[in-house]
């Protein structure tokens, strides 16, 4: 397949662009700044500039399969930057897979109460706008992924994707290695087994 990663510059986009090629796909990295990528395998990676906060620039997706968004709210980006990362990914009419944070918008308890509370320590002034770019994707069509707090750590031989609707509220606070969520986002890039609506990686 030839699949786009939107925000490939990051932790997270960097291991599902890593992953992407280990199982023979073509990529589509798209950043901001085009000299921090660096891929281990340049003629499978083709590099496009993609500012999502300057529309008029946004790269034509239309030569891709699926589109897969890894960006966050970083430092230095001001309010606005996931609700722009949505909308170009909507306007670009590709599938897409798009990475959310499990305690946001509709599943702001599904984590359980531990977990609710340190969201609104740690991300509250974010949750907001997770929930609106969430909405966004979701009418676009795309599978939104509300990922549980991501740590260093192998890939799970036990990995699965639940419904939101169909998981079970944990008692301690979930987390997901960051090498699962990228195998993850990548195995629903392919199948496309959940279509529309809001689910969650597991490892």
């Amino acid at each position: 397949m030839r699949i786009a990663v939107l925000g490939a510059s990051g932790r997270t986009g960097g291991t599902l662009v890593g992953q992407a090629l280990e199982r023979g796909h073509e990529v589509v990295a798209l950043v901001r700044t085009p000299a921090k990528v660096t891929v281990p395998a340049p003629r499978q990676v083709e590099i496009r500039q993609a500012d999502v906060t300057a529309p008029q620039g946004f790269p034509d997706l239309t030569d891709v399969d699926v589109a897969v968004s890894a960006i966050g709210i970083g430092k230095g980006d001001g309010p606005g930057a996931l609700v722009a990362g949505a909308r170009r990914l909507a306007a670009a009419n590709v599938r897409t897979v798009w990475l959310g944070a499990l305690g946001s918008g509709v599943s702001r308890r599904s984590g359980g109460m531990i977990y609710a509370g340190v969201m609104r320590m740690f991300v509250g002034s974010e949750l907001a706008e997770k929930a609106e770019a969430d909405d966004i994707a979701l009418k676009a069509g795309a599978t939104v992924f509300h990922a549980p707090d991501v740590t260093d750590g192998p890939l799970s031989s036990t990995r699965r994707i639940v419904p939101l609707a169909e998981l079970r509220r944990p008692l301690l606070p979930p987390r997901i290695s960051r090498a699962t969520l990228a195998a993850l986002l990548l195995d629903e890039a392919e199948t496309g087994k959940h279509g529309n609506g809001i689910v969650v990686p597991l490892g």
